[in-house]
């Protein structure tokens, strides 16, 4: 797995590609632990380049909602790939996160939240 960012506005936005699991979903949760350490509150994961999520990467975005949702931060997702979205939809995952189709509509929904 690779990793970029990138801030727009108030919006910090990770883009990772490849596969995010056991091995790889350590490092994006580092990433974005760090982000919200430095006070980033507001965060897009851009995943239209992963191909492959395990639980080890749906547990990091669950821990990764949850410290944003308790720092009343907003968490959104988008560019779910066909194989991911499946994945999301057979572990009941769907209604437990904001998902848009697009970045720019992950960000403009992240940075309208109050």
């Amino acid at each position: 797995m690779t990793l970029t960012h990138e801030k727009r506005g108030s919006v910090w936005i990770a883009a990772p590609a490849g596969r995010v699991d056991t091995v790889t979903s350590p490092s994006l949760e580092d990433a974005l632990a760090g982000a919200i350490a430095r006070g980033e509150h507001r965060i897009v994961l851009d995943c239209a380049g992963v191909d492959y999520v395990s639980s080890a990467g749906l547990r990091v975005l669950l821990v990764t909602a949850k410290r944003l949702r308790e720092a009343g931060g907003r968490f959104v997702l988008c560019g779910l790939t066909p194989p991911v979205r499946q994945v999301f939809e057979l572990a009941g995952f769907m209604p437990l996160f904001a998902i848009e189709p697009s970045r720019a509509a992950a960000v403009a929904r992240a940075a309208s939240a109050s």
